[in-house]
């Protein structure tokens, strides 16, 4: 019954947004072969011998795709704009000229030897939402933009620029390419000297949705097909220095040692403790580790190793690391040595999907008869940045295996359909939900 009502509610919602003279909206489903054949098309940009893809942001790969997507968005109907920091709009006007736009999209650079999916699924599915608004004369009530964001692998360049969060100094930082961020904007024919005309204020976007494969595996174990994202994890990072005393291994007492790796050892394992400690999605990870001096002779007398911990919630991660430095000065007291941690420049904030468009992704599933299950993104992600700026939501489709970055990334093209549909209808239905 409670499904039937949502059902009702959508389907009045979208009668009530547009003018419809040929399809019934509540019906309305994206041209799947169509989508699913432009996912293969675009993979074609930076291919390489192990059929992985190589277009990271500013390459000739990229470019080229740049290109593509933007016959695609003129054959949609929309009008294209490049913005000064090279992100790609694509603009429908709406009936009421005075709303503000919903923005759907993601971005099109990979990782190298990535996979076709991460990023260019949330591109090509926002075309084809506005092609089948196009093809089916819909006139949406808010302004639609799609967004093509300029290099979200190397630290979501775009989205950052659109919340004026671009500084100079990021501008001259290198890239994968080759180019700096500034002679990259300048290669995709945006303007580096006029970046801040980029930047959006609060209000003057009314919603932002992206679609994105999951890259993990929780909808595929759980077989369900849609996941609702209910926010993009925050990621701390440290640097952890344990300082010892290096001396003879076969000369120094094991009772008289003062043993960095040792030491370091026992932390690793009482962080995987901490992080188990408590119930929720919360993770921590030592990734890295180098061991001074580094010879089988010699008392390790210093390591340098990293910590991450990631949760949808900021004060999981303060008490989890008060935990974690009171066990490390307990085991730097019992193994007689020094344990510091080094806060790092990677502080991102967790960034909680707005509930109103959660509600709006949800009645959509519900619509189409489709199973979801609510969940944080354990990556990051353009959506994280306009959350600053802007009410957001995340689709989330399963990735057979959970593999990413991969030449082996892989969504079924029934799923790929799935999500699309379903950010259609989160389109039509946020449409015609009143904004406060």
């Amino acid at each position: 019954m409670k499904c039937l009502a949502v059902r009702i509610l959508i389907v009045i919602g979208i009668m009530i947004t547009a003018s419809r003279p040929r399809a019934e909206l509540s019906d309305l489903m994206v041209d799947a072969k169509r989508l699913n054949k432009r996912i293969e098309k675009l993979a074609q940009f930076g291919i390489n011998s192990q059929r992985g893809i190589d277009r990271v942001a500013f390459s000739r790969a990229d470019i080229l795709a740049r290109k593509y997507i933007i016959d695609l968005m003129k054959q949609a109907g929309l009008q294209v704009n490049i913005d000064p920091a090279g992100n790609i709009i694509g603009l429908r006007k709406g009936s009421e000229s005075k709303l503000p736009p919903i923005m759907v999209g993601s971005h099109l650079d990979t990782v190298p030897n990535g996979g076709k999916y991460d990023g260019a699924l949330g591109v090509l599915a926002a075309v084809e939402c506005a092609q089948i608004f196009y093809e089916n004369h819909i006139r949406l009530r808010h302004p639609l933009e799609i967004v093509v964001f300029v290099d979200e692998e190397g630290g979501l360049i775009g989205s950052r620029a659109m919340t004026g969060r671009l500084t100079p100094q990021i501008l001259m930082q290198p890239t994968l390419s080759g180019k700096t961020v500034q002679k990259g904007i300048l290669a995709i024919k945006g303007d580096p000297e006029g970046i801040q005309k980029a930047a959006r204020q609060k209000g003057e976007i009314r919603a932002f949705v992206e679609l994105h494969v999951e890259q993990g595996r929780v909808l595929e174990s759980k077989g369900v097909q849609i996941g609702i994202v209910e926010g993009i994890v925050g990621i701390r990072w440290w640097e952890i220095i344990v300082q010892g005393e290096s001396n003879h291994a076969g000369t120094t007492p094991m009772h008289m040692r003062k043993d960095a790796l040792l030491a370091a050892a026992k932390l690793i394992q009482a962080i995987n403790k901490v992080v188990n400690s408590v119930s929720g999605k919360q993770v921590g990870t030592v990734g890295k580790i180098k061991v001074e001096p580094g010879a089988p002779n010699v008392i390790p007398g210093k390591v340098t190793m990293s910590l991450e911990l990631r949760d949808l919630y900021a004060k999981k991660m303060d008490m989890l690391f008060k935990e974690i430095y009171k066990q490390a000065q307990d085991i730097a007291k019992k193994t007689q040595t020094r344990i510091d941690f080094v806060p790092s420049d990677v502080n991102a904030a967790p960034a909680v999907t707005d509930p109103i468009l959660k509600k709006q992704v949800q009645a959509a599933v519900q619509l189409l008869g489709l199973t979801s299950h609510c969940m944080p993104s354990g990556a990051g992600h353009d959506t994280q940045e306009i959350a600053r700026i802007a009410p957001t939501a995340m689709i989330f489709i399963p990735s057979k295996a959970g593999i990413s970055h991969n030449p082996a990334e892989y969504s079924t093209p029934i799923d790929v359909a799935n999500g699309t549909n379903v950010l259609l209808h989160t389109i039509l239905g946020t449409d015609a939900t009143p904004s406060d």
